[in-house]
């Protein structure tokens, strides 16, 4: 495994990290991949976990987080330890995520006051799709289940449980009789696999 060549101020960690980067990158090594996500993961998962407060987006967060980390590897430059440079992928991931869903919390139960002071109960509408947009909905679903349609049998199948069915981590593991560390490295390699057929489609989602 290639040393360290950099003159930093680096933990023993974080050097041990950087050999395994170096032994991904340079040989290919899958073990060193695998001992990167093993040794973060848990860390990542709670993280996340304090950030959503939601154990399947968690999960889903941080097979991203790691998605792309491995993609951005050879941008890594060990000025700094690979665990901060992974964390801030992780995070900034993260709060893409949270405005993507425009996430607004508040207690629908609680009364408010107006301006006079008086008690105000609050009024929620229904999130109804007009028909236009249902039409257009099942187009998009349609269209997305065409290309999910490309993949391998093993991964095809995870797809249509986890986001078809949303079914949990565990009850697909259950349901398929693999370990959940399985089912959730296959699912991270099938989310790859529709990721490379969405940028090269024609089709837009």
């Amino acid at each position: 495994m290639d040393e360290l060549e950099y003159d930093t101020n680096l933990s023993v960690k974080a050097i041990y990290d950087y050999n395994l980067i170096r032994a991904a990158l340079d040989k290919g090594d899958q073990k060193a991949y695998a001992e990167l996500m093993e040794r973060y993961r848990d860390s990542i998962y709670f993280m996340l976990l304090k950030m959503v407060n939601n154990k399947d987006d968690a999960e889903d967060l941080t097979i991203e987080a790691f998605g792309k980390a491995f993609k951005r590897l050879g941008q890594y430059t060990p000025t700094y330890a690979f665990s901060t440079w992974l964390f801030k992928i992780a995070s900034n991931n993260c709060i893409d995520f949270i405005r993507r869903k425009k996430m607004v919390i508040f207690s629908i139960d609680k009364k408010h006051e107006n301006d006079e002071g008086s008690e105000m109960s609050m009024d929620i509408k229904a999130d109804c799709l007009t028909p236009e947009e249902h039409m257009e909905k099942k187009q998009k679903i349609k269209q997305m289940r065409d290309i999910v349609e490309k993949l391998k049998p093993r991964y095809r199948i995870l797809v249509e449980l986890r986001y078809f069915d949303e079914l949990s981590y565990e009850e697909i593991a259950d349901k398929l009789d693999l370990p959940l560390g399985t089912v959730k490295a296959q699912l991270f390699r099938a989310r790859e696999f529709l990721a490379n057929i969405l940028k090269n489609s024609s089709e837009k989602i």
